[in-house]
């Protein structure tokens, strides 16, 4: 309503302003005659502040006129050399700019019919004769102006009308693309967060689109399901009878329904497990196109399984328990003595109920769903949380302020707005004193009386995370122990040599050659660049980050990394797409693809090919490095980026490693894919 109020006030605006502009503007009027005191007496008898008076001798010059002006009435004579009167008139009306400007031809000569009718013929508005009167022709003029400025108010109130609308119309369009916008943007976060895989296949049933999901379910990326079968995601679906067939592209299509399907489904490993599906239906732009959601109910199964156990232990409680009372008429003394002792069990039941309760090691809660009360609490939960038991009972807060921990953020939540349980959430809670301890949550709906209530479960773990974080300083610790040990044994090395040359000398120092002090020389650079590489590895190294170009450093290092290539025999091929500006130290990143590339063309034989690639993923920018070795085997694998780890004869093995924590640095992933045909190591930037 605003934006239509906004956009008539805007044509009532823009309207005016196009009134004031005709009527202030000066309007234009072509006179025309080969004689300079007839135009000079037209000009005295037009002489206006509102009129524009034009003069032309010629028709030609008249022409001319036309093509740079526009004119609201032309006087023009009949006799005139060169062009007369009536041929510039029909000149002028085959114009369709001019076609429309009233003429009014002016003669002193010929007053017969037949020159007048021919003046009309060509497209004269009027014939007049000399001498004329002014006053009438002043008159005439006036009324053909008003006619000029008349269309050309009207003229202009519709081009601003159509402005006005046109503007209405890119609003709506703004609007709609912005409407649009936020739908795309909320489908994508909904397809990226969900935990169920969504597919969408065509008639044929191959994936045109799988979101994130599909890698934690099944095992495969993304772009390995784009344009297959979704048979490979699915083996069979189960039918209203309970019997399972084969899942089909025809049966997919056949099962566009709203509701929930079961089948099962298939891994990239190879192993099977149970889902719901429900597959939609959408005709864009006259294509077919089918939605289908799978949700793992692996765990619903087993839970199924479980009940199915019981309910058929219960089921044959029941039958034993329905012979005795058959036989009950035979035994009824006996029958009493049996109920007396079941009721004997259940108070024991009970009772046995109540110490678990009030001895486990665990905080346990009941309250109300219904309002938040608090019901019951055991002892841990006051021993725990330093409430007393009147301080608990009957009320409705939530006094520990449970807060759900998740990769080191922590989201707060309401406990009772769970409509389903809670298996070992890991959170934070509060003490009354304020302490923050953490802890793993557990919650099961259950009925008291007809209240539905929560019991709440709560294991604490404080004390077991300071353990595991006393553990982990201590396995940092023996690492530190086993790399100060792995550089004493490889200087210990070069430092021998070099003690027993020194000693050599000290007894005679003509043994020494410059072959000796060369190798000794050899030897604490040796030492040198071990020490140097170890201190790569610090994590708290400090590095010069500046927004820059990955494709930059890489283009700068390529001659050096192209004459080593060169010079072993081999190939360096650069496959660079453009990708978004990354915070990167110049001189590390440098490093990290030197040790790479110069890894890789050692793998390779003479003749083959290296091969430095980058591209966009998602949010990430990707650099590969792939060569054409022989691969890494598998024991060897687990052992990429372990210090003082190496293959080489001449090898320190801190290579690796240094590139692991300049990735780290950066907040980088390096991730090996091999085989017998050659290694791919990508580093995965986050853009």
């Amino acid at each position: 309503m605003q934006t239509t109020i906004t956009n008539l006030t805007r044509k009532k605006d823009y309207i005016g302003k196009s009134n004031s502009v005709i009527t202030s503007k000066k309007v234009n009027i072509l006179m025309v005659d080969d004689r300079p005191e007839n135009l000079l007496a037209l000009e005295a008898v037009l002489t206006s502040p509102h009129y524009h008076l034009v003069s032309a001798s010629s028709g030609e010059e008249a022409l001319k006129c036309l093509l740079q002006k526009d004119f609201a009435v032309i006087l023009l004579d009949v006799q005139m050399p060169g062009l007369n009167g009536f041929e510039t008139a029909k000149l002028i009306k085959k114009r369709e700019k001019s076609k429309n400007i009233p003429i009014i031809f002016i003669t002193a000569i010929s007053q017969d019919m037949e020159h007048v009718l021919q003046g009309y013929s060509v497209g004269a508005i009027d014939y007049i004769f000399k001498p004329f009167y002014p006053e009438t022709l002043q008159r005439k003029i006036e009324q053909f102006v008003k006619i000029h400025e008349n269309h050309e108010q009207i003229r202009m109130q519709s081009e601003a009308k159509r402005s006005v609308e046109l503007e209405e119309v890119h609003n709506k369009l703004d609007i709609t693309t912005l409407d649009l916008r936020k739908t795309e943007a909320l489908s994508r976060v909904i397809g990226e967060t969900l935990r169920d895989t969504i597919v969408t296949c065509d008639e044929r049933g191959y994936i045109l689109s799988v979101n994130p999901a599909v890698t934690e379910m099944f095992g495969y990326q993304t772009e390995e399901l784009l344009g297959q079968s979704i048979t490979n995601l699915l083996l069979s679906i189960k039918q209203d009878g309970g019997e399972s067939t084969a899942f089909t592209t025809a049966s997919f299509v056949k099962q566009v329904t709203k509701q929930v399907m079961e089948c099962t489904a298939l891994r990239k490993d190879g192993s099977h497990f149970f889902a719901d599906i429900q597959i939609g239906e959408a005709i864009i732009e006259g294509d077919c196109i089918f939605v289908c959601s799978i949700h793992d109910i692996t765990e619903r199964k087993q839970m199924e399984e479980v009940r199915n156990q019981r309910f058929n232990q219960l089921e044959k409680l029941v039958e034993e328990r329905t012979l005795d009372l058959l036989l009950a008429n035979e035994k009824l003394q006996k029958e009493i003595e049996e109920r007396k002792k079941i009721a004997d069990d259940l108070y024991l039941s009970q009772d046995r109920f109540r110490k678990i309760f009030e001895s486990s090691p665990c905080l346990i809660a009941i309250r109300s769903l219904q309002d938040g009360r608090y019901i019951d609490v055991n002892a841990s939960w006051l021993h725990y949380t330093g409430y007393h038991y009147d301080e608990v009972k009957q009320q409705t807060s939530d006094l520990l302020n449970f807060v759900q921990s998740c990769d080191g953020d922590d989201n707060d939540f309401d406990t009772l707005a769970f409509s389903t349980p809670i298996r070992n959430m890991k959170i934070s809670y509060q003490t009354k004193t304020g302490e923050v301890r953490r802890g793993l949550l557990s919650t099961e709906m259950i009925e008291i009386q007809d209240e539905t209530c929560v019991l709440i479960v709560l294991i604490d773990i404080t004390e077991r995370d300071l353990l595991e974080k006393e553990v982990s300083r201590l396995d940092r610790l023996n690492l530190v122990g086993e790399m100060a040990a792995g550089i004493a044994h490889e200087i210990r090395n070069p430092m021998t040599t070099v003690r027993g040359f020194l000693q050599i000398g000290r007894i005679d120092s003509k043994q020494l050659s410059p072959e000796h002090i060369d190798l000794m020389l050899e030897e604490l650079d040796r030492a040198n660049g071990i020490i140097k590489e170890f201190l790569n590895l610090a994590k708290n190294k400090t590095n010069h980050k500046t927004k820059q170009s990955l494709n930059s450093i890489i283009e700068a290092l390529f001659p050096l990394i192209h004459a080593e290539a060169l010079l072993a025999g081999k190939r360096v091929l650069l496959d660079l797409e453009d990708c978004a500006e990354l915070y990167l130290d110049e001189k590390e990143i440098r490093q990290l693809l030197l040790n790479l590339s110069l890894n890789g063309l050692e793998a390779m034989t003479s003749g083959g090919q290296l091969t430095i690639k980058t591209y966009s993923e998602g949010q990430e920018v990707v650099m590969e490095i792939q060569d054409q070795g022989t691969g890494i085997t598998a024991e060897l694998l687990d052992k990429i980026g372990t210090p003082f780890f190496t293959t080489k004869d001449n090898g320190t093995g801190l290579g690796l490693a240094v590139c692991y924590s300049i990735a780290e640095r950066h907040h980088a992933v390096i991730k090996v894919q091999t085989n017998d045909q050659g290694t791919i190591f990508s580093i995965h930037f986050k853009a």
